[in-house]
């Protein structure tokens, strides 16, 4: 089965610069999905939600 995701941007991306991530969540299988949003076909991370949470707290620095 194959679910279309609904890709956003990240609000720690600029608009004009390099630094452009984009993050889809999937609700059939509970999992976080991150891509480069200037390759939309290229490598993609994914996540399972407890370990999205100590990713994302282990990149702030907490």
């Amino acid at each position: 089965m194959t679910t279309e995701l609904d890709w956003f941007k990240s609000s720690h991306s600029s608009n004009d610069g390099p630094d452009c991530v984009e993050v889809a969540i999937s609700t059939a299988r509970p999992a976080i999905h991150v891509r480069d949003s200037k390759n939309k076909n290229g490598a993609r991370l994914t996540f399972a939600g407890g370990a999205w949470s100590e990713f994302v707290e282990f990149a702030a620095g907490r």
